[in-house]
């Protein structure tokens, strides 16, 4: 209760962000509301260790006040272009760097699709593989489960698929249906944008390939933090983000699918609980994380990690993860 309690908090408060780091200056505000507007800024050129404060009107609806964290120093050799690291028990946002710089986002991209469709209602929907999946996998180079046009699996089997490997398949199978087609499943996507008040996000995939644009689908990592925070309050959604591995068997109407997940993060951080990855050439490597240690909850996002190894991103991930681990309650 505590953890789906302390997500409603942060998916419904505003952070006033203040402090510093050594070298850098204060982080501006970081707008989390619904429906909030937030105020564009010029890209942080440095990263900073933040408090966040909660207004009073969301502190008498949450008393008891939940310790904060002492914060300390700064994560070192963090190489992302921009990201952001939140305690989920309390929404304080421990570290930030270029919150509100929209950059390529790549794969993550699929976590909206999973929440337009799972906010649908319909796991046991049945959907057929449309012919147009080959050639669009094709066309892309995208990575894909290999699901054959005109078989049969249920809404919930191509969420696992979609979500452990980032079958691009599987995306597009889901976006086609929900749509129905792709260019109104994209329009719900960015509506579901607007409504959770991620005014920097934009989508025209529903898988984050690089079209029409290498740039097109952008965020930041203030709103990326933000919809992981909303998804992964759906079990649906928190429980398939946490696999390792899925193993379909054969049915009636279908092949087996075996698929595993792409995540070097997921497969090596103790206590990593999700959420995904993604890469292409402009975005660079890319990833949403929780993770849970002693307890404690604390959710981030990395943006432009470097080309050098496609574990890029999850290194990132893990020195600031570390990082916050470290720190101690205050009162």
């Amino acid at each position: 209760m505590r953890r789906l309690a302390a997500r409603l908090v942060i998916a419904g408060m505003t952070l006033v962000v203040g402090g510093t780091a050594a070298g850098c200056s204060g982080a501006p505000v970081l707008a989390y509301a619904q429906g909030a507007t937030q105020q564009p800024s010029a890209p942080s050129a440095s990263a900073s260790a933040a408090t966040a404060t909660v207004p009073a009107s969301a502190r008498d609806k949450t008393e008891p006040a939940v310790p904060s964290l002492a914060l300390s120093g700064a994560p070192k050799g963090v190489g992302a272009k921009a990201g952001i690291l939140v305690d989920a028990a309390t929404g304080q946002v421990l570290w930030v760097k270029g919150e509100n710089t929209e950059l390529p986002i790549a794969s993550i991209t699929k976590v909206m699709t999973a929440l337009v469709v799972i906010q649908a209602g319909e796991p046991n929907r049945r959907i057929a593989v449309p012919k147009a999946v080959t050639g669009y996998v094709t066309k892309y180079g995208a990575d894909a489960a290999g699901l054959i046009p005109g078989q049969v699996f249920t809404t919930d089997e191509l969420l696992h698929v979609m979500l452990v490997m980032s079958a691009a398949d599987a995306a597009y199978t889901l976006a086609n249906a929900y749509g129905p087609g792709l260019p109104a499943f994209i329009g719900k996507m960015n509506a579901e944008a607007a409504h959770l008040g991620l005014t920097e996000t934009h989508f025209t995939s529903p898988d984050g390939l690089p079209y029409p644009t290498e740039t097109s689908t952008y965020s930041t990592p203030a709103d990326l933090v933000r919809l992981g925070e909303v998804a992964m309050a759906y079990p649906e959604f928190s429980s398939i983000v946490d696999l390792r591995v899925y193993n379909l068997p054969k049915g009636d109407r279908h092949n087996a699918v075996s698929v595993s997940t792409d995540s070097y993060f997921l497969k090596t951080y103790p206590g990593a609980v999700g959420i995904k990855t993604g890469f292409t050439d402009a975005a660079g490597h890319t990833l949403l994380f929780e993770a849970v240690r002693n307890g404690r909850v604390l959710i981030g996002d990395v943006l432009g990690s470097s080309f050098n190894g496609y574990a890029a991103a999850a290194l990132d991930s893990e020195k600031l993860l570390n990082w916050g681990f470290s720190l101690k309650q205050t009162g």
